[in-house]
């Protein structure tokens, strides 16, 4: 694998090296990826070619959908739902198979996926064109009306089941059991029932359901970012920022991971998925990794770690930010905004791991001549920056998100047609396409399904009676109820992506949260971040999982790397409840907040790695803990002793503990002889010569 390769690089020449990362859409075969993809669902046959212009055609229908109803807001917003969701619904069922063994391949399974596409196409169509008879019969369906909303259920749990897991579907399934055996549930959670009519009707035709606004973010912002990625790695934009980031971090210690961490970062501030930036800049980055002595099973940790950074960091954020925005009615600049200081705390963490990690097991940089130039760099792809430069001014302009990345592509387009190294032939372009139409349906099949849990709790009230509960249960103490909604995301996190996670734990927990005091965007920003760890922390951390198979790594070994790599994710939630840092003071405060908060972040990387210069003892790992701990929920220690002392107490008495230690363990270093920092009491009465 070769670094210097750059997006200047005439397009034979990128072609004839296909381990060049963003070539890799992870798709097996060869020619275009609408064939290669027909191949994989129905094998070397006849009928192959035909169903590759097919999944084309629907692919290009619905980016062009997608970009004309941006442009000119021509359609109310449940049409355009509908003609998304039965256009990701044929797509989900052409593409996926209903398993992976043959009998999923089957003819017979094709007939029967045949009949899926044909039952979405009429449940789709059919508030469409019924549209004023509906309206007129509101709130007294007929037979046919509530057959269909349970035939539009059945179909979106099975592509859900395909693309997403059974999980979530199963979990759909139990939320719909409580909707209808309501009165048979006891205490706080019996409620009079719905029947299946009424639920069905509920889902399919109300305004919280599956055409509810989980849907409607996906039409209406999340997918013109995701043709955005699409573009950007098609045209080369990804290999200009690993090799940016390579350049920059390359010769320093552990230089590929940080090259990794910060590549990351920058390809998943666009991409905005910690799985699909894995699978894109994993190939790459993780080999380089090992090759300079990192253990195979750290190398996909840090990757999972860093790609998952990419799903809080602005511009983009993945589609949560987008729902934030929509839910909570504020605009997406202020989302951005206050999450630029956390997004770069996160990468900040996780490049002090890589360091630390380097340190202890020696692990040198890359060779000068192994290394692109900066300036090399710059040279052949700097028009990449100009895309990017313009959707962050759009945004914090408040432009709406879906003009900012709209404007965004078409910059991209006329820039990356404009340099023959990341100029695009038409077989590219359609590959844009289908790449952002595979990438659509997971999300939009999630947020679909999900609308029906919205719709269940809205139905019950299931979302007050749990909150009541969370802030009954623990005596209205914030701490324990935050450890409480990261252990229900962990749960959740088992089978269930990032978004429907969110979604699912915002409202059921969220008024619990603003209940004890937490603004509304502090409440959902800290929902959305513990929803990430499903990407990083066992049993199920699909990030990681994904990085294990790029580098040959047991899975759990990985799993558990990327989240100690990822610890940010639990502990700088605490700060955005604790502290200032959601520019929730001065700027004095919020700068408090920030250094404070790093030297906190800092001590406790130290502290779980028990390393920093040299081998960390024991008790010294303790005590940089609970220095950490001291900052990062500063009130509750003040609370814990009677409100005796400010808070302010405990964050610089903690700050100045972690710098102490730190200081020590600075002094003490391992000099080459093994030698490192000694007891406590040696340590305070003697230091070296």
């Amino acid at each position: 694998m070769n670094i210097r390769t750059t997006v200047a690089e005439k397009p034979a020449q990128k072609r004839a090296a296909p381990e060049t990362f963003e070539e890799d859409d992870g798709v097996p075969g060869e020619g275009p990826l609408w064939q290669r993809l027909a191949g994989l669902r129905l094998g070397e046959g006849p009928h192959r070619r035909v169903l590759g212009w097919v999944i084309l055609t629907l692919a290009v229908a619905l980016g062009a959908f997608q970009i004309y109803i941006t442009v000119s807001y021509a359609m109310d917003a449940r049409q355009q739902r509908l003609a998304h969701l039965v256009l990701v619904l044929a797509l989900g069922f052409i593409i996926v198979p209903a398993s992976k063994k043959p009998w999923g391949r089957s003819a017979a399974m094709v007939v029967v996926d045949c009949a899926f596409i044909l039952a979405s196409i009429v449940v789709c169509l059919y508030p469409i064109l019924f549209q004023a008879q509906l309206a007129r019969r509101a709130g007294a369906y007929e037979t046919l009306d509530w057959v269909m909303g349970l035939v539009l259920c059945v179909v979106l749990l099975e592509v859900t089941r395909r693309t997403v897991g059974w999980f979530m579907s199963v979990l759909v399934l139990l939320f719909m059991f409580y909707a209808w055996a309501g009165p048979w549930f006891p205490g706080v959670f019996r409620h009079r029932g719905a029947t299946i009519e009424r639920l069905s009707t509920h889902v399919y035709l109300g305004t919280d359901g599956i055409l509810g606004f989980t849907l409607g973010v996906v039409v209406t912002f999340v997918f013109i970012f995701i043709l955005f990625g699409a573009m950007l790695q098609k045209s080369g934009g990804g290999n200009f920022f690993i090799g940016l980031a390579f350049a920059l971090t390359g010769k320093s210690r552990g230089g590929p991971a940080k090259g990794a961490v910060l590549g990351s970062a920058l390809m998943g501030s666009v991409s905005g998925s910690a799985i699909g930036n894995v699978a894109t800049t994993g190939p790459f980055t993780i080999p380089m990794m090992k090759k300079v002595g990192y253990k195979s099973h750290d190398a996909a940790g840090i990757e999972a770690a860093a790609s998952t950074g990419g799903q809080v960091l602005p511009p983009i954020m993945g589609a949560g930010a987008f729902l934030i925005a929509e839910r909570t009615g504020i605009p997406y600049a202020d989302i951005v905004k206050v999450s630029i200081i956390p997004a770069l705390m996160y990468f900040a963490s996780v490049y002090i791991f890589v360091s630390l990690l380097a340190r202890k097991h020696n692990i040198g940089g890359m060779k000068a001549d192994q290394l692109p130039k900066v300036r090399d760099v710059m040279r052949s792809g700097w028009h990449f920056l100009a895309p990017l430069v313009l959707l962050v001014t759009l945004l914090l302009n408040y432009v709406p998100p879906a003009r900012a990345g709209m404007y965004a592509l078409l910059a991209l387009f006329i820039v990356s047609m404009l340099r023959v190294g990341s100029r695009m032939s038409l077989t590219d372009l359609g590959e844009v396409f289908v790449i952002a139409a595979k990438n659509t349906i997971p999300v939009s099949a999630a947020c679909a399904i999900a609308g029906v849990i919205v719709g269940v709790v809205g139905m019950t009230g299931l979302g007050l009676v749990i909150s009541e509960l969370l802030i009954t249960a623990f005596a209205g103490n914030l701490l324990l109820t935050l450890i409480m909604v990261a252990l229900a995301s962990l749960i959740l996190g088992v089978g269930l992506p990032v978004t429907a996670s969110y979604v699912v734990i915002i409202i059921l927990a969220g008024p619990a949260l603003e209940g004890l005091g937490l603004a509304l965007i502090v409440t959902h920003l800290i929902v959305y971040w513990l929803s990430q760890d499903s990407n990083v922390t066992p049993p199920v951390a699909l990030a990681a999982f994904v990085g294990a198979g790029i580098a040959a790594a047991p899975p759990m070994r990985s799993a558990l790397s990327a989240w100690k790599f990822a610890k940010g994710l639990y502990l700088i939630p605490l700060l955005m409840a604790y502290s200032a840092l959601m520019l929730q003071g001065t700027w004095i405060e919020v700068a408090i907040a920030t250094i404070t908060g790093m030297v906190a972040l800092f001590a406790a990387s130290v502290g779980l790695e028990g390393y920093m210069l040299s081998r960390v003892r024991w008790y010294w790992r303790v005590a940089l803990g609970f220095a950490a701990a001291f900052v990062l929920i500063a009130p509750e220690w003040s609370g814990w002793i009677g409100n005796a002392l400010d808070p302010a107490v405990f964050v610089w008495g903690g700050t100045l503990i972690s710098l102490a230690i730190m200081g020590l363990l600075w002094l003490q270093r391992d000099r080459g002889d093994g030698r490192s920092l000694p007891n406590p009491v040696s340590a305070a009465i003697t230091l070296p010569a």
